[in-house]
């Protein structure tokens, strides 16, 4: 029943924005901590973003000062601010939403960057 749904991806051009979105349904227990993760051509998945129930988030190294998570708690939903886009942002991005029972995850929204 839960499902977690991106949007927002797409092929844009070095130094363009985009913003991802997810909305979470079907959860009966309370969502902890959100994420994003992406995973390229080859790597294995790494986390690009978090945040807690709170609002406190963490970055990776390699997206910090470009990118921005966010939450609305109230609608079960995470987003991801990307600014300044590099051709190695270029990767699947996946949503996550951790609870007390599990990790869920999204089926991935595609970001290609190049010029």
């Amino acid at each position: 029943q839960v499902q977690l749904v991106e949007s927002g991806g797409g092929l844009v051009q070095p130094g363009d924005s985009l913003r991802l979105s997810c909305a979470v349904s079907g959860s009966i227990l309370s969502i902890n901590d959100m994420g994003w993760y992406r995973q390229a051509p080859g790597k294995e998945r790494e986390l690009v973003a978090s945040i807690t129930n709170g609002g406190r988030s963490n970055y990776a190294d390699s997206v910090k000062g470009r990118f921005t998570i966010s939450r609305v708690n109230a609608k079960n939903t995470v987003y991801l601010q990307m600014n300044s886009l590099k051709p190695e942002d270029t990767a699947v991005y996946y949503c996550n939403a951790v609870t007390v029972l599990r990790n869920y995850w999204g089926k991935g929204t595609l970001v290609t960057v190049s010029s």
